[in-house]
């Protein structure tokens, strides 16, 4: 422990503190722009300044430790006016039209200004601008970019891709893709962490609100939304609402308010994928000799597209079972749109999700020719703006359930939006397929929590199955070189794109240096402990959709519309 003053105010922290935890132990906030705990502590932007008795230069706060007897001062006139220089610096080439920004009221840099009262900038401002392709999904606006170095940090040293880098020097240096590719060339798996990540609106997701808006003021179309497990943990937050307060039949109601026909759970969806996902593993496993092992989960987009680009010979391994999303948008276009008595290209299609690279992933799949298994998707930060423009007050918000005729929600559903919550659920069913009755519910609860890389060994009726999860890409990465190394052997992995899993996802609601993943991940796994029906094969919807429509996993019609062709 190290005894120091803040504001002449005693402290004792530990010797490994920066001054910025010291500080903030004593109850002192200092501000910060490109900051990020154990990512980026390179002290760029110099808004933390400090000063420090004995020291005629003012010290950056975020990446210089606490001595002992330290004198440290954070709001004396030096320090005030050296901050507002600097943050003018950056505001002089940053374009600062905040009214028509995807961040305003939620900007990093908007707010340390506001704080350090710049009412002014003295100096000419000049922008860098550059093209950029307006319809992927990931789009960067240079003029917005700081040069904090949060993303180039986040993408290299989390999820290990290096997409973006240091692109000239000097007064030119700015942030662009890694060998001066475009964006759509690089490897990038749009897992959208640099977006969360970055403290202003420089990286931002490409907007399909309006083509929503269209779809839902035209008369010769109906709209069906899905809502996908990890949305109803995180779209209240932004008006500074608890899940508790807002919960999804609330969501409901505010869509069906703004005039989407039919609002359906993403967790039928994914009962449907354990169906499939667990009896193609079971399959494996009864064939091992056949098969390469581990056989890797395939819901989330932006690892499957991690998996392609990096390790493209073990794409092969990943079940060919199609996501959630996709997996609801086909059997919404030929089983629910035939109960219906319906064309299906009079259906629009739209799912609200965590995540970025679902955008990509449903431009790729096609019930038939030139008909897309889902039209749209949103973010749920598009989500928070298409209720704001529907004049939606929070207060005011009545409930209702979602549609039917598969409106049962599930336990084993719901869970799918968290690191670990498809394994879960997974050994639940599989548990029941192979030994013919149910475990406890929570048998398998260890896979739970946020821990880049967790492993568990099931017993299947006498037969040993040895499973991992990881989240994050740098951990999928550690897993799959400790695989060829021969280090160690799954037979099934659970591989999450982002940090925590969905609920963490790249499209949720940012929140700077707080990923929520603890209370989102809880709030999930409250409402699987109140679910009826906590068991994917239990769904009742799920078991009448096979009844009528596809027979039995891994019939041929499920692997026409719900699997994957490799």
């Amino acid at each position: 422990m190290v005894k120091l003053k803040i504001n002449h105010q005693e402290i004792v922290v530990p010797k490994d503190s920066t001054i910025l935890e010291a500080c903030k132990l004593a109850g002192y906030s200092i501000p910060t722009l490109c900051y990020l705990k154990d990512i980026n502590e390179i002290g760029a932007c110099k808004v933390c300044c400090v000063e420090v008795e004995g020291i005629n230069r003012l010290v950056t706060s975020c990446n210089n430790k606490v001595q002992e007897g330290m004198s440290i001062l954070t709001n004396t006139k030096k320090v005030r006016e050296a901050r507002k220089l600097n943050i003018s610096l950056i505001l002089s080439k940053h374009n600062f039209q905040c009214a028509t920004c995807v961040r305003n009221n939620n900007c990093l840099l908007q707010k340390v200004a506001f704080e350090s009262g710049i009412l002014e900038i003295p100096y000419e401002q000049k922008f860098k601008k550059e093209e950029w392709n307006r319809n992927f999904p990931l789009i960067r606006d240079s003029e917005k970019c700081i040069g904090c170095m949060r993303c180039l940090q986040v993408c290299k040293h989390i999820q290990t891709l290096e997409v973006w880098d240091l692109i000239g020097t000097g007064s030119r240096a700015t942030i662009g893709v890694k060998g001066n590719k475009k964006i759509e060339e690089a490897n990038c798996s749009l897992c959208g962490q640099c977006v969360v990540n970055c403290p202003v609106g420089a990286l931002k997701v490409r907007d399909d609100v309006d083509k929503v808006y269209d779809a839902i003021n035209n008369p010769d179309v109906v709209t069906v939304v899905q809502i996908a497990p990890a949305v109803r943990t995180a779209w209240a937050e932004r008006y500074g609402k608890d899940n508790s307060d807002m919960n999804v039949k609330k969501l409901v109601y505010a869509l069906k308010k703004i005039g989407i026909d039919y609002v359906f759970d993403t967790t039928f969806s994914a009962d449907v994928t354990i169906m499939e996902e667990v009896s193609e593993l079971i399959e494996k496993l009864n064939n091992r000799e056949e098969n390469k092992f581990p056989m890797f989960t395939s819901c989330c987009p932006g690892w499957v597209r991690f998996v392609k680009s990096e390790y493209p010979h073990l794409y092969s391994q990943v079940s060919s079972v199609k996501s959630p999303q996709q997996i609801f948008g086909n059997l919404l276009k030929t089983y629910l749109a035939d109960k219906w008595g319906m064309d299906s290209k009079k259906i629009i299609s739209i799912s609200i999700m965590p995540c970025i690279a679902k955008k990509d992933e449903c431009e790729k799949d096609f019930v038939k020719e030139g008909e897309k298994a889902v039209d749209f998707v949103l973010t749920t930060r598009e989500l928070e703006r298409i209720l704001r423009l529907g004049q939606i007050i929070p207060e005011d918000l009545g409930e209702a359930d979602f549609d039917s005729p598969v409106g049962k929600t599930t336990g084993s559903g719901v869970i799918f939006g968290t690191s670990g919550g498809v394994a879960e659920a997974a050994f639940r069913t599989a548990y029941y397929l192979v030994c013919g009755k149910n475990p406890a519910p929570d048998e398998f609860k260890v896979v739970r929590g946020s821990n880049p890389w967790k492993e568990i060994e099931l017993d299947l009726n006498g037969v040993k199955v040895k499973a991992a999860i990881v989240n994050g890409l740098g951990s999928a990465r550690k897993l799959i070189e400790e695989l060829e190394k021969g280090r160690v052997h799954y037979d099934f992995v659970e591989v999450m794109a982002c940090p925590g899993g969905c609920v963490c996802g790249g499209g949720q609601i940012i929140h700077d240096n707080d990923n929520k993943f603890t209370k989102r991940s809880s709030t999930l796994y409250g409402i699987d402990e109140k679910c009826e029906v906590r068991f994917s094969h239990e769904n009742p919807y799920v078991k009448k959709c096979y009844e009528e429509f596809l027979g039995k996993p891994l019939s041929h019609i499920a692997h026409k519309l719900l699997h994957t062709e490799k």
